[in-house]
């Protein structure tokens, strides 16, 4: 009885719809193992931060200036809408290597905290990955562009040890 109750209790919490990944995260998840190298942003267009980081240009400068990198732009705790509006105002959205995706995941105390296995706990989060493995992890608000670019370049280069 004892071994039922806890099959029905971990049964309940694994399928629980918090649990659950979203499309747009189940699609980083996916793409995230594909050889190259990919940048994943989380952002939202309400986000001071966020906003801050698109009226400098250098989110598009990054995407126009590395095009064999994939970038993709996922906005969250924003209700399900991805932003592309505010994107494309920025030149971001038309750009041939950029995604753009959103968790419907609500704003406010009950928004997702982990997207892809990985800690979600601040907005911007911008996270660089090269054939499944997590280069470098920027969780706490505005990149440096001279930094990302600097990450990027890191990431590409071979690193045979």
């Amino acid at each position: 009885m004892k071994k039922l109750c806890i099959f029905f209790l971990a049964a309940a919490f694994f399928s629980s719809p918090q649990l659950a990944a979203s499309p747009a995260e189940t699609q980083v998840a996916e793409a995230i193992k594909a050889p190259g190298l990919m940048v994943v942003h989380l952002w939202a267009p309400w986000c001071s931060n966020c906003q801050a980081e698109l009226k400098s240009g250098g989110w598009a400068k990054a995407v126009k200036d590395n095009p064999g990198v994939k970038f993709y732009f996922v906005s969250v705790w924003n209700g399900g809408e991805d932003g592309r509006a505010v994107l494309t105002k920025y030149e971001i959205a038309q750009q041939p290597n950029v995604t753009i995706l959103a968790d419907p995941g609500p704003r406010g105390a009950a928004h997702i905290k982990l997207f892809a296995g990985l800690p979600l706990s601040w907005i911007p989060t911008t996270w660089i990955f090269k054939g499944g493995d997590l280069r470098y992890a920027l969780n706490y608000g505005e990149i440096r562009f001279p930094v990302l670019q600097q990450f990027v370049t890191d990431s590409n280069s071979d690193w045979e040890h």
